[in-house]
């Protein structure tokens, strides 16, 4: 059983910077993306970022310019470097991983939480 860990979440102004990592407990094997999904209070699950096995980057609107994803494939490691942060990406962000054979794995979310 896989299981991915989030570190990095907190409690941050506005105008300031977070940087999200997750980690894989054990190798997964034909990745196809890593990303992040937020949740904020009352809302849907989004897509914050994405990133695919050949390299390709995607990114919410809300979130374009300020958000940087990155992977480190050897380690099966996803991070998510935060700037500018605003008080609506207030939420709990979780990490994903999808494989080519169909497999999902979530973590269990940390939560960043944004002070105007």
């Amino acid at each position: 059983q896989v299981q991915l860990v989030e570190s990095g979440g907190g409690l941050v102004h506005a105008g300031g910077s977070l940087s999200l990592s997750c980690v894989a407990s054990r190798i997964i094997f034909s990745i196809k993306s890593m990303g992040w999904y937020r949740q904020a209070p009352g809302k849907q699950r989004e897509l914050v970022a994405v990133i695919f096995s050949e390299g390709s980057t995607t990114y919410a609107d809300s979130v374009k310019g300020r958000f940087t994803i990155s992977r480190d494939s050897a380690k099966n490691t996803v991070s998510l470097q935060m700037n500018r942060l605003k008080p609506e990406d207030t939420a709990v962000y979780y990490c994903t991983v999808q494989s080519f054979g169909g497999s999902s794995y979530w973590g269990q979310g940390t939560q960043v939480t944004v002070s105007s």
